[in-house]
C-alpha cells in the first residue's frame, strides 16, 4: 500500500510540475503575441501612410 501511495504521490508532483512548466510557456507565449500585435498595428499604419503617399504622387503624374 505505502509503495502505491509512494507512486502515485510522485505522479502528481509530476502532474503539478507539467502544469507549471505549461502555465510559464503559455504565458511566454501570450507575451509574445501581444509584442507581435503591436508590431503589426504599426506596420499596418506604415502601409496606410505609404498607400496615402502613392495615391497623392499618382494625382500628380500627368497622363501619358
Amino acid at each position: 500500500m505505502t509503495v502505491s501511495l509512494d507512486h502515485l504521490e510522485q505522479k502528481v508532483e509530476q502532474i503539478v510540475a507539467v502544469c507549471a512548466s505549461l502555465r510559464g510557456e503559455n504565458q511566454a507565449l501570450r507575451a509574445h503575441v501581444a509584442g507581435l500585435e503591436v508590431e503589426k498595428a504599426a506596420l499596418a499604419k506604415k502601409i496606410d501612410i505609404t498607400r496615402e503617399r502613392l495615391e497623392a504622387l499618382m494625382t500628380r503624374v500627368p497622363d501619358a
